[in-house]
């Protein structure tokens, strides 16, 4: 809208120009984004649901009662900052509007009474994922970008989507596994969009600096860089109220929502592989337990006893029947390590809640410009 508006007050004072700066309306969208969550998040908790505990999570007692789905009111806060910082553009409301399913489908789970099946979350997931490919596709052949590789690859928009939908899945699901900590899911969130946002404009959005790079130039990355940049600060805003000891969680509604937004930006970098790059500790702390599950449950499909040695040892002391399924060594090794990670990292290693909280950001700070160098250079 203060693009549109730029020519027209110009006219009433020449520094209204700056309204037509990309540069300009990223600084005017993390602004505005973190000043109005930190003004209405407080005013707007009492319309959201207490959390109930998750049975499993590190933080369940401590995190019992307190308001939970902040991404609603995150959501409330971002979509009139993007209505004035967003160029006019029919695609950014398209990934708005599935920004926002994401973040309705998390919420509704944060409100029930009890927890959705993984069926029913794994359903509307893919649902979202598939409707977002879709935005980015146009229902045509999208050209990508690969490491090694120094010319851009066009995929077929069957395959495309394949790649785009996990993409998104795994970011979904990965920030949703790291948001058991206070300030640890938005912290390292953020961290991510502040990179991506500056990955977005400086390199994909600038012709002569993607040449250089042999990255594919995207026109329109600069307005990607705004709407990644506008989230982070409603992002920032939220956390002042997440800061250990939290007074509000982001709940499904928020992870989804964050997480697919850092799908969305690795895709529209046009490197898939770029999710790797940006997001190593989340997919680390809570993609790894994904990857544990899935294992798990595949050897319990092929006959395995997958219980955990102290389960067994606990139901021989009570005299439970025996499993008749096979044991293996790999099995006692997935249960050695706690998934996700910060559990592990709480539980087993003795760190406190902040020491996890900074050792994870300063990890996930200092390793995405090593990978991101390394994801660019290696063409």
């Amino acid at each position: 809208m203060l693009s549109v508006l730029a020519p027209y007050l110009e006219r009433l004072w020449g520094p209204f120009r700056l309204f037509q700066s990309h540069i300009m309306l990223i600084g005017m969208g993390v602004v505005g984004g973190a000043i109005l969550t930190f003004f209405i998040l407080p005013r707007l908790s009492f319309i959201l649901p207490c959390d109930r505990g998750r049975p499993f999570a590190s933080a369940k007692d401590e995190s019992r009662g307190k308001p939970t789905g902040a991404g609603l009111i995150m959501m409330l806060a971002l979509l009139p900052v993007l209505f004035l910082v967003l160029p006019p553009g029919v695609r950014m409301w398209q990934i708005a509007v599935c920004l926002a399913a994401a973040m309705f489908s998390g919420y509704f789970d944060d409100r029930g009474t009890a927890a959705w099946s993984e069926g029913r979350k794994l359903l509307l997931d893919f649902s979202v994922a598939f409707a977002t490919s879709l935005v980015f596709s146009r229902g045509r052949p999208v050209s990508i970008w690969l490491p090694l590789l120094d010319q851009a690859v066009t995929l077929p928009v069957w395959l495309y989507l394949i790649v785009a939908v996990t993409v998104l899945m795994v970011a979904i699901n990965a920030t949703n596994c790291s948001d058991g900590v206070d300030g640890l899911a938005g912290t390292l969130t953020l961290v991510s969009l502040f990179y991506l946002g500056g990955f977005l404009y400086a390199i994909v959005g600038h012709r002569e600096i993607a040449d250089y790079l042999l990255v594919p130039h995207n026109p329109v990355g600069a307005v990607w860089a705004i709407l990644v940049f506008s989230a982070a600060g409603v992002l920032a805003g939220y956390l002042w109220y997440n800061a250990e000891p939290s007074s509000v969680l982001m709940g499904d509604a928020g992870s989804r929502l964050f997480g697919l937004l850092v799908g969305v930006a690795v895709l529209a970098s046009g490197n898939p592989f770029l999710i790797f790059s940006i997001t190593p500790v989340v997919l680390l702390n809570g993609g790894t337990g994904l990857v544990k599950l899935l294992l798990l449950r595949l050897f319990k499909r092929l006959g395995f006893d997958v219980r955990s040695p102290a389960r067994i040892a606990e139901d021989r002391a009570k005299q439970t029947p025996a499993s008749n399924g096979r044991t293996s060594g790999m099995i006692a090794l997935l249960h050695r390590v706690r998934f996700p990670l910060h559990d592990h990292c709480l539980k087993n290693l003795g760190w406190s809640k902040p020491q996890v909280l900074i050792r994870f950001f300063l990890l996930q700070t200092f390793l995405i410009p090593i990978l991101l160098v390394l994801l660019v250079k290696l063409r």
